[in-house]
């Protein structure tokens, strides 16, 4: 990290944080650590609901992430509106959590860092959702890792430019 810079904080939000929250998290990660950029951006994930706090991530997203060479190391939790004050950028997997990460923004500083995580990948249409595979089969767990993967290149390529990081 550059001498007295603090590294850029990002949040990945789904509803139960045990799918696609940290999925999001494992493989941004994953790329950070490619790119040597482990020091400047700081990622961590959470609920929208505290249904599965402390619990490991799906084991259904576990396998399908350890098959593709990614670790999840999150650990469920429900964010806080105090998470407004740690992240400079909170990311939605979809737009009902968007909805309830808004409610909970209490300043115009807070809202401006929520994002829909696909509107970082340039092939998305706008307003895209990363889709909840928890009731579905294990392709959906796949196809959840392929739009994580495009978005975490298209978040990075913005971070990059937004926030020089060469």
């Amino acid at each position: 990290m550059a001498r007295g810079v603090p590294p850029i904080r990002v949040c990945f939000v789904c509803l139960g944080n045990i799918c696609r929250s940290p999925t999001a998290e494992g493989v941004f990660l994953n790329l950070l650590d490619s790119e040597q950029l482990e020091d400047r951006v700081v990622a961590d994930s959470a609920g929208t609901a505290g249904y599965h706090v402390g619990e490991r991530p799906d084991t259904r997203s576990l396998a399908a992430a350890r098959a593709r060479g990614f670790t999840l190391p999150g650990v469920g939790r429900q964010f806080q509106a105090s998470d407004f004050e740690r992240f400079d950028y909170v990311l939605a997997m979809d737009r009902s959590n968007l909805s309830l990460l808004e409610r909970m923004a209490s300043t115009d500083a807070h809202r401006a860092k929520l994002h829909l995580f696909r509107n970082f990948d340039p092939a998305s249409t706008p307003g895209s959702e990363v889709p909840d595979p928890y009731y579905g089969g294990e392709d959906g767990f796949e196809r959840v890792l392929d739009i994580c993967a495009a978005a975490a290149r298209g978040l990075l390529a913005h971070l990059r430019k937004t926030h020089d990081l060469g």
